[in-house]
C-alpha cells in the first residue's frame, strides 16, 4: 500500500470517529432533553393535581371597634400580625356590615341576604332555652355552596346561627366544626367547667350557654386552653389537615373575642399594664390574643405552602362597644347604632397572587358582597333561584371603581316602637335615630356625622329615604325574637311602624 493511500485511510477513519462521536453526543443530548422534558411534564402534572382555585380564610372578630387594630389607627393595642397582612394586602376604609349587632350580621354574611329579608332581624333566643329556631335551610349558606364545589370546609369558633341538628354547622356545609353554638362564651375553661358541673349537679337542663362545653363535630370537648388560643390552635390544625388534600379549603374562623365577658390572660394583661382604664386594658389584651392567633395561622399557611394562594378576609361583625373598652374613632356611635360606629368595620383582603399590595379601597362595600364574590372566585355554581342582596365586587375592587354607584347600602335596627336607619350612597349618608328626625351627612367630608345638611340638600335626603322605603317593602316579619318582651312589643307597638320611619319632616 502506498504512503498516500495510508494517509487517506487514516483521514477517513478520523472523520468517521468524529462523526460517530457527534452522533453519540446528539443522541445523548436529545435523550437527556427528552428525559428532562418528561420530568418537567411529570412535575407539572403533579402540580396540577392540586386544585388551583384559591383557599379562602374568613376571619370574623366579635365587637371589634373600627380603631382597635393598628392598620386602622390603634395606638394602644399592638396587632403586628394583623397589620402585616393588611399592609401587604388591601384595606377597605368604607366596609359595612348588614346589621349593627351579632346574630343578624352573621346571618347576612352566611346567606348574602339582608337579615330583614329572611326574618333574622333579631338575635336568636339563648341556646340554653332549648330554642328550635334557626335560619331556614332553604337559604343555602356560602359554606354549602363552596362545599358542593369541592372545597374542604371548616368553621372554628362562635356560630350563633341555630343550635338544633338541622341548623348545626355540620349540616350547613361545614365538613368540620370546633367551637360553640350560642352567641357567646366565657374564656377560661378552669372557671366555666366548674360552673357547668355545678348546674349539672343541680339537675338544671337549661344551663347558660356561656358555660357549656365546647364541641367538635357534635361531641363535647374537654378544653383546657384560654378560648381564643384554643380557636387559634384548631384553625392551625384545620389548615395542616386541609393542606394535605387536593381540593382547596374554606376556613371560617369566628373569634368570640373581644365580645364580653371581658377576660384576658395575665401574660397579655401585663403587656397593657400602662392602660389605666380597666375595660380598655382587658379589651386590649383580648385583641392581643387574637393577633397572636392570626400570626400562628399565617405561620401554618407558610409552612404548608398555602399562603400564596390563600385569600384572607378580615373584619368584625359590627362596631365596638365603647362602654366595654372598644374604640371606633373617628366614627360616631357604637355597636347597636346605625351611625357609622355601629356598622362600619375594619376590613382587609390579603392574597399575594392577586390582591395588590398596599392598596386602599375607599368606596363602600358590604359584608353582603362576600357571598357572590367568593362564589365567583371559587368557580362555584350559584344555587338555582338563589336571591342575593350583595354584589360581586372583585372586578371593581381590582380596577378601583365604585361597586354600586346607584345602589345604597341599607342598615336598619328595630327599636322599641320605632326604627333606627342608616343609608349610604356614594358620598351621602342619611341617618334616622330612634324617634328623631332624618339627618343628612356628606360622610366623606364629615366622617364624624356632625354637620347635618338636610336643609341644604332636601332633595338628596328625600331620594335616599324613598329608596329605603322601597327596600323596607321587601322585608318579612321576624321569625324569632331574642326575648319575650321584645316579641310582645312588636305586636302592642304596631311594629315595624315603617310609615312613621320613612316620613321626612
Amino acid at each position: 500500500m502506498s504512503k498516500n493511500k495510508t494517509i487517506t485511510y487514516k483521514l477517513i477513519n478520523k472523520v468517521l470517529l468524529h462523526m460517530l462521536a457527534f452522533v453519540v453526543t446528539i443522541f445523548f443530548t436529545v435523550s437527556c432533553k427528552e428525559t428532562s422534558k418528561a420530568e418537567k411534564q411529570s412535575q407539572e402534572s403533579n402540580l396540577t393535581k392540586k386544585d388551583e382555585r384559591p383557599n379562602i380564610v374568613l376571619i370574623l372578630c366579635d365587637d371589634l371597634g373600627y380603631a382597635d387594630v393598628g392598620f386602622n389607627g390603634a395606638k394602644d393595642i399592638l396587632t403586628p400580625a394583623i397589620d402585616t397582612l393588611a399592609n401587604n394586602g388591601a384595606i377597605f376604609t368604607s366596609a359595612y356590615v348588614a346589621h349593627p349587632f351579632c346574630g343578624p350580621s352573621r346571618a347576612a354574611l352566611m346567606t348574602g341576604r339582608y337579615p330583614h329579608n329572611i326574618g333574622s332581624q333579631y338575635n336568636l333566643p339563648r341556646a340554653h332555652n332549648n330554642d328550635q329556631k334557626g335560619i331556614s335551610i332553604k337559604e343555602p349558606f356560602i359554606s354549602k355552596v363552596l362545599n358542593k364545589a369541592g372545597y374542604y370546609t371548616g368553621a372554628i369558633g362562635k356560630w350563633h346561627l341555630g343550635t338544633v341538628s338541622k341548623y348545626h354547622p355540620n349540616n350547613r356545609g361545614f365538613d368540620h366544626f370546633f367551637g360553640f353554638l350560642g352567641g357567646g362564651h366565657n374564656y377560661f375553661p378552669e372557671q366555666f367547667k366548674v360552673a357547668y358541673q355545678k348546674e349539672k349537679e343541680k339537675g338544671n337542663d337549661k344551663i347558660w350557654e356561656y358555660i357549656t362545653p365546647l364541641e367538635e363535630n357534635g361531641a363535647d370537648v374537654d378544653e383546657t386552653e384560654y378560648i381564643t388560643d384554643a380557636l387559634s390552635r384548631e384553625a392551625q390544625n384545620f389548615i395542616n389537615q386541609a393542606s394535605k388534600k387536593e381540593s382547596p379549603f374554606f376556613l371560617y374562623l369566628s373569634y368570640n373575642a373581644p365580645h364580653t365577658p371581658l377576660e384576658a390572660k395575665d401574660e397579655d394583661l401585663e403587656v397593657y399594664a400602662h392602660i389605666e382604664d380597666r375595660n380598655r386594658r382587658i379589651y386590649a389584651a383580648m385583641v392581643h390574643a387574637i393577633d397572636r392567633g392570626v400570626g400562628k395561622l399565617v405561620s401554618s399557611l407558610q409552612k404548608t405552602g398555602e399562603l400564596e394562594n390563600t385569600l384572607i378576609v378580615f373584619l368584625s361583625d359590627n362596631g365596638g362597644r365603647t362602654d366595654k373598652g372598644g374604640v371606633n374613632t373617628p366614627l360616631r356611635g357604637r355597636k347597636g347604632n346605625t351611625l357609622e360606629g355601629g356598622i362600619r368595620v375594619p376590613m382587609f383582603f390579603h392574597w399575594p397572587k392577586n390582591v395588590p399590595k398596599g392598596k386602599t379601597y375607599e368606596h363602600p362595600v358590604s359584608a353582603l358582597d362576600f357571598y357572590p364574590t367568593l362564589v365567583k372566585l371559587a368557580k362555584a355554581k350559584m344555587p338555582k333561584n338563589k336571591i342575593i342582596d350583595g354584589k360581586d365586587i372583585w372586578y371593581d375592587f381590582i380596577q378601583g371603581k365604585k361597586t354600586r354607584p346607584e345602589e345604597p347600602i341599607f342598615t336598619l335596627r328595630h327599636r322599641t316602637g320605632s326604627n333606627e336607619v342608616g343609608i349610604r350612597l356614594n358620598n351621602w349618608k342619611a341617618y334616622k335615630g330612634e324617634r328623631t328626625p332624618w339627618k343628612l351627612y356628606n360622610i366623606v367630608n364629615d366622617i364624624e356625622e356632625k354637620n347635618d345638611l338636610s336643609e341644604q340638600h332636601p332633595e338628596v335626603l328625600e331620594q335616599l329615604v324613598a329608596k329605603s322605603n322601597q327596600w323596607a317593602k321587601t322585608h318579612i316579619e321576624p321569625k324569632w325574637f331574642h326575648d319575650k318582651k321584645t316579641e310582645e312589643n312588636w305586636s302592642t307597638l304596631n311594629m315595624p311602624n315603617f310609615e312613621e320611619t320613612f316620613t321626612v319632616e
